[in-house]
C-alpha cells in the first residue's frame, strides 16, 4: 500500500501560510531553517569529542565554520539507550553545502571575467 503525499501550503520562508505571525513589527518568523545533528553516547566526553571531530570535518568540507545556533544536552534513561543525547542545531543551508556552491559559482565567474594568462591587461602600444 503506497503512502499518500501531503500537500502543504508554504510561504517563501518555508512555513505554513496560515501560521499566526507575531503582531509586533520588530518580531517575526526568521527565514533560516536549522536542523539538529545528534551525538549519542554513555560517556559525555566521548560524545563531545565526536561532535568536535564532526565540526572540524564539516568546516574543512565547507571551507568555513558551520553555523551552529544552539547546543542541546539531554538524557535518556531508557534501558539499552545511550544516556547522553547531544544535539547541535545547525544551519540547513550549510548542511546542504550552499557555501560550497556559492564559492564554486563565484570562482567560475572570476575565471570568466579574468584576462587570459599571458595577455597584457590595459597596456597600450608604445611607438
Amino acid at each position: 500500500m503506497g503512502e499518500k503525499a501531503i500537500q502543504l501550503e508554504l510561504d517563501e520562508l518555508g512555513v505554513a501560510v496560515n501560521l499566526p505571525r507575531p503582531s509586533h513589527g520588530r518580531d517575526g518568523v526568521q527565514g533560516v531553517p536549522y536542523r539538529p545533528v545528534q551525538f549519542r553516547d554513555n560517556d559525555l566526553p566521548t560524545a563531545l569529542m565526536r561532535c568536535a571531530e564532526w565540526l572540524r570535518e564539516v568546516q574543512s568540507w565547507l571551507g568555513e565554520p558551520v553555523d551552529v545556533i544552539a547546543i542541546h544536552l539531554d538524557y535518556d534513561d531508557r534501558e539499552g539507550a545511550p544516556y547522553y543525547d547531544l544535539k547541535l542545531l545547525c544551519n540547513d543551508e550549510d548542511l546542504a553545502g550552499a557555501p560550497i556552491a556559492i564559492h564554486d559559482r563565484e570562482s567560475s565567474q572570476r575565471r570568466l571575467t579574468a584576462p587570459a594568462r599571458g595577455t597584457p591587461d590595459n597596456q597600450t602600444a608604445s611607438a
